[in-house]
């Protein structure tokens, strides 16, 4: 079976990948569980300059590996080189900090000596999306590989030659072999390794349901494991708020990625009073956004990842649609060629109807209009989801109170969900468990060893 690149913008393949036998993948975990005997004694240095060798070649190939993310998966250019640099970001945070982090933590027992040693737990197998290509596999990979572990990664497989690019990036850098090795293997294939004894922990970006089935192979393995999983993040904006302000933040917070990331703002709640006034301009912002080549940096919205995520989403509007929804703008495929779906915003939502519970993972925004606050924070709960939301208000500290109710990973006031080196990212509910980046993200994969002298 052969794992290609289709260039969503045309829906044409560039190029095929044979996948790696069970010959080669063994070998592979071989290879990783026998470096980790050598990599786990290196002092944070040593790793430390790995870290550091790849962020400076990531930007030195700046242009390059944009262009590459942007042929895979249609993400627009100028938000593919901010990726990248992202991307370098956070293994330099890592090589910066770490050692700092994963210092012994000393303890006050009545008597004697104890502290908390972090050691490595041993080979960790990441499997990861196509939405951000570079950016998802440094946030699992740098952590982890300055506490010492070794890393087995199996990349999206509408992804490959982004996959390749990073396996290549730290060997130029002269990582050691087997510390950095990716897995050419389709995702049918992932769940299987979780059983094999020399992987020792294991994590999943991705959707509910191939979370759901690698939690359950890591659980009855016994076996460690963070999930990030989708998000349908709430947008309030309160009757205070700067409507302007909050309508950019919303085409932001809704359109970035061409609308294809987890911790986009989905659902834009606005109370009584200035609901309309949110509404009229969102809409005609979304209605004047450019659709386009990704590779022009006019583009605003370029092509979902692939036809059948076209195909999915449009169906899901379709079938709102049916529901009750009204489609105040947009709804439809935008170009006869390519991956392109019009910039759309539903209004009119049911709740209490099934698809008022799904997620929404491209251009499409949802509004919701409420007559107070605390309806605003009630129609925020009721999801299943529970990764980040944003409240707009000139109102710090009332902001901060209704944060406080809101079940989610991550609270964002006057600004979208957002990501950064040293802020925890993750959720709760069906939004996955665990966090990666900041001092969080280090320590999901070592063993806290009690060291007690008496």
């Amino acid at each position: 079976m052969s794992i290609q690149t289709t260039n969503p913008a045309t829906n044409k393949v560039v190029k095929s990948f044979d996948e790696m036998t069970d010959e080669q993948v063994e070998a592979a975990i071989e290879k990783s569980n026998h470096f980790f005997q050598e990599w786990k004694k290196t002092i944070y240095d040593e790793r430390a300059k790995v870290l550091h060798k790849v962020a400076e070649l990531m930007r030195k190939r700046k242009s390059e590996l944009a262009k590459l993310v942007t042929l895979e998966m249609g993400k627009i250019i100028a938000q593919a080189e901010w990726e990248v640099d992202l991307s370098a970001d956070i293994l330099d945070y890592y090589a910066d900090n770490g050692a700092a982090f994963l210092a012994d933590k000393k303890l006050n027992p009545e008597s004697g000596e104890a502290f908390i040693r972090n050691s490595p737990k041993g080979v960790l197998f990441g499997v990861m999306p196509w939405n951000f290509p570079f950016y998802q596999i440094v946030r699992f990979a740098a952590p982890n590989i300055m506490a010492g572990n070794t890393i087995l990664l199996k990349h999206a497989s509408i992804v490959p030659q982004c996959g390749i690019a990073i396996e290549e990036l730290f060997k130029e850098a002269k990582a050691p072999e087997g510390l950095y090795i990716n897995l050419m293997i389709s995702g049918k294939r992932s769940t299987a390794l979780v059983s094999d004894e020399r992987i020792k922990g294991v994590s999943l970006t991705g959707s509910e349901g191939a979370g759901s089935s690698f939690a359950e192979a890591a659980g009855k393995n016994l076996k460690k494991s963070v999930l990030e999983l989708g998000g349908s993040d709430a947008f309030i904006v309160l009757e205070d708020a700067d409507i302007d302000t909050a309508v950019e933040m919303a085409i932001e917070g809704r359109f970035n990625n061409n609308g294809q990331s987890c911790i986009a703002s989905k659902r834009f709640i606005a109370v009584a009073g200035i609901a309309d006034e949110f509404l009229e301009k969102f809409a005609k912002k979304i209605a004047s956004l450019k659709v386009g080549d990704p590779m022009d940096p006019d583009t605003q919205v370029g092509p979902l990842s692939s036809e059948d995520a076209l195909v999915n989403i449009l169906d899901q509007v379709n079938r709102f649609e049916k529901a009750g929804a009204k489609i105040l703008v947009g709804g439809k495929r935008a170009f006869d060629t390519g991956a392109f779906m019009q910039p759309t915003i539903l209004t009119n939502l049911k709740r209490g109807v099934p698809t008022f519970q799904e997620e929404l993972f491209g251009p499409v925004a949802s509004f919701y209009k409420v007559e107070n606050e605390q309806e605003a924070i009630d129609l925020a709960n009721d999801s299943p989801f529970g990764l980040g939301g944003s409240i707009f208000t000139k109102d710090i500290e009332r902001a901060k109170r209704l944060a406080d109710e809101i079940d989610s990973g991550m609270i964002f006031i006057n600004q979208p969900t957002g990501t950064q080196p040293d802020l925890p990212f993750g959720g709760t509910k069906r939004s996955g468990y665990g966090r990666e980046l900041s001092e969080l993200g280090i320590h999901e994969f070592v063993n806290k060893k009690l060291i007690r002298v008496s």
